[in-house]
């Protein structure tokens, strides 16, 4: 019997069986499949799907996630191809949609992760191990909102590139785990999603009390360190773990443990 399904941008997919071959463009839905318990039906992957570690020499490496070689994919003969809005361009989307089925998720959210999560539950018949880790999210954030609760709030700035600084912006999940924290993203209401900034003008566009240096997409050092100190006048420089802001799905449950340890750090 066809099924329909509709993923978070609106899409429409009719399926007639279960997909059982899958290729995952986005590292945090990779870790995501595994652990909903789908190893065996994901045929190929990104070189920055590192998780779980033995991934790279069990599966396809199918290039990254904006340059993808799409003659790869095609010889794994995919039933469903799974996407992100934020990390695979619409170009590679219509692209991928020559080969087979291109499901498309979009999250700002825990509520967009955990949809994420519950549809991917639908869609390949792993409804009980899907609503295991929406209990375990839906728990753990509630564990964390009354850990926060009496923490007081921290202007931050979360840096993500160097030589052009880039942070991150409004309408990004970083951003949403910031507010989460009760961190005020001071370049929350700057245009675009990742700005690009000057130092020097750090301290007057909200003069942070937390600077924040991810450990992806660009590995900071501590010469950045020094180099953004020299523009803020008290601020605390800590260096973050990229992964548990920015990667969606399963994560998320090892994330709020992980926030925890900054928040004892930062007192």
């Amino acid at each position: 019997m066809k099924q329909k399904f509709i993923d978070q941008i609106g899409n429409q997919h009719t399926f007639d069986t279960v997909p059982k071959r899958i290729v995952s463009l986005v590292p945090s839905q990779t870790e995501l499949l595994f652990d909903l318990g789908l190893e065996d039906a994901i045929v190929g992957i990104t070189k920055f799907c590192v998780h779980p570690f033995h991934f790279k020499s069990t599966k396809t490496i199918v290039g990254g996630t904006k340059n993808v070689k799409f003659d790869k994919i095609k010889e794994l003969q995919p039933d469903i191809i799974i996407c992100n809005k934020e990390e695979n361009t619409k170009e590679i989307v219509s692209a991928l949609q020559q080969i087979c089925p291109v499901w498309v998720t979009d999250i700002y959210t825990v509520e967009d992760n955990n949809k994420m999560i519950h549809d991917f539950g639908e869609l390949f018949n792993k409804r009980t191990n899907a609503r295991k880790w929406i209990d375990k999210i839906n728990f753990g954030l509630q564990d964390f909102q009354n850990f926060i609760k009496d923490k007081k709030e921290n202007k931050a700035a979360y840096f993500i590139w160097a030589n052009p600084f880039m942070v991150a912006g409004n309408q990004t999940f970083i951003n949403e785990l910031l507010k989460l924290n009760k961190f005020t993203n001071i370049y929350e209401t700057k245009e675009g999603r990742y700005p690009e900034i000057e130092l020097k003008k750090i301290r007057l566009e909200g003069d942070p009390d937390l600077v924040l240096l991810s450990s992806e997409p660009y590995p900071f050092k501590d010469e950045h360190a020094f180099e953004i100190g020299r523009f803020t006048h008290h601020a605390k420089t800590i260096f973050v773990d990229g992964e548990m802001f920015s990667w969606y799905g399963s994560r998320l449950v090892k994330a709020f443990e992980y926030f925890k340890a900054i928040h004892h750090k930062i007192a």
